[in-house]
């Protein structure tokens, strides 16, 4: 009879190899864990130099190939950056006219409204006073209390509007300078970027570098795709309230929501207004409020994962959460910015092999 070989020296070195690639494995993940850590706060904290930076980007990346097309044609390099830009600004003053126009419009309907207010007011304290038998000196006392505890609630949000305003209007400032500079110093961001990763690398570089402008393009292409989807179901909505305008309105508030904070508050008040002085009933301006939050909610939630993230070729699932944490981070501003940064994350794990995971989770599966 055989006996079984055993060797206590083999089993302990094999025990002592899993413990070894164990620690390693954890220590790698608690690694990565405060890599990631540390840069979200980086990027929360330097919010005001990343976001302006990143949208100069952005828009240097879709400007690139127009003004790479002006320089081959002969055209100086400072007068092919000024003509993008000035199609730039173009484009934003456009909606700054837009949002003017209608806050013209707005001035225009205040009395009426003023008017149609009183009559609402009063018809509430009769019905109040009918229905649930309170008085009207009562109802007087209780809205005079209300204004005055909700002075200085008041007063927080305005200034927090006014803060948030004056940053954006910061940013706005800071985001055509970006832009000029990465059009006009792109060669030394490139050279520094290949004297980083070494000269072995430099075709690969370049081959990502151009993949990451079609991916911005691309990203721009489903933002437009989101805007005339969310101003098509806008103007159904107001259609089927019977308000007037109803496409235009719908589509300006879809173009407007291009500006942060302001620009669909401001957008939405109008087309508000108009269905509380047309119309007989207190229903129809909270059926417009309810259009426009149901049809951001499903921007938000739907719209905007399945087409900014089906032209970017991310997953539904990597585009949601690039929107969520955006949004925790950044605000708006995240959400519009985090799905292209994801997008190159993607372009970057798809030339590593040793990342490849991270590619096959953020790809879009056909």
């Amino acid at each position: 009879m055989r006996l079984p070989n055993f060797n206590p020296g083999y089993q302990y070195c094999a025990a002592l190899k899993n413990e070894l690639m164990s620690e390693l494995t954890t220590n790698s993940l608690l690694k990565w864990l405060l890599l990631i850590f540390l840069s979200a706060l980086l990027l929360y904290f330097g919010a005001l130099l990343f976001i302006p930076m990143l949208f100069g980007l952005l828009i240097a990346f879709v400007m690139y190939p127009l003004c790479r097309w002006l320089e081959q044609h002969k055209i100086p390099k400072y007068l092919a950056i000024t003509a993008c830009l000035g199609i730039v600004l173009i484009l934003f003053f456009s909606l700054i006219y837009l949002l003017g126009w209608q806050l013209q419009l707005f001035r225009e309907e205040v009395p009426e409204i003023s008017k149609k207010l009183k009559i609402a007011l009063i018809q509430m304290q009769g019905w109040l006073q009918e229905n649930w038998n309170l008085a009207t000196k009562m109802q007087d006392e209780w809205l005079h209390s209300l204004i005055s505890n909700s002075g200085t609630r008041i007063t927080d949000i305005v200034n927090s509007v006014f803060s948030a305003t004056a940053n954006t209007l910061f940013m706005l400032f800071l985001v055509p300078v970006y832009t000029v500079l990465f059009l006009y110093h792109r060669s030394v961001f490139v050279k520094v970027f290949i004297l980083t990763l070494g000269a072995k690398n430099e075709e690969k570089l370049r081959s990502v570098l151009q993949e990451v402008i079609f991916t911005y393009a691309n990203f721009i292409k489903g933002m437009i795709f989101v805007y005339i989807i969310v101003g098509i179901l806008n103007s159904i909505g107001l259609g089927m309230l019977g308000i007037k305008h109803a496409i235009l309105f719908g589509m300006l508030t879809a173009i407007m929501t291009i500006i942060p904070y302001v620009g669909i508050f401001l957008s939405s008040l109008l087309p508000i207004c108009v269905a509380f002085v047309t119309k007989d009933s207190i229903w129809y301006p909270l059926g417009v409020i309810a259009v426009f939050s149901f049809v951001q909610y499903l921007e938000a939630n739907v719209i905007f994962p399945k087409v900014v993230g089906k032209q970017l070729e991310l997953s539904t699932w990597a585009t949601l959460v690039a929107v969520i944490v955006g949004g925790i981070i950044w605000g708006i501003s995240g959400m519009i910015l985090f799905v292209p940064i994801i997008a190159i994350l993607k372009i970057v794990a798809q030339n590593i092999p040793e990342w490849e995971p991270l590619y096959v989770l953020l790809n879009r599966k056909e």
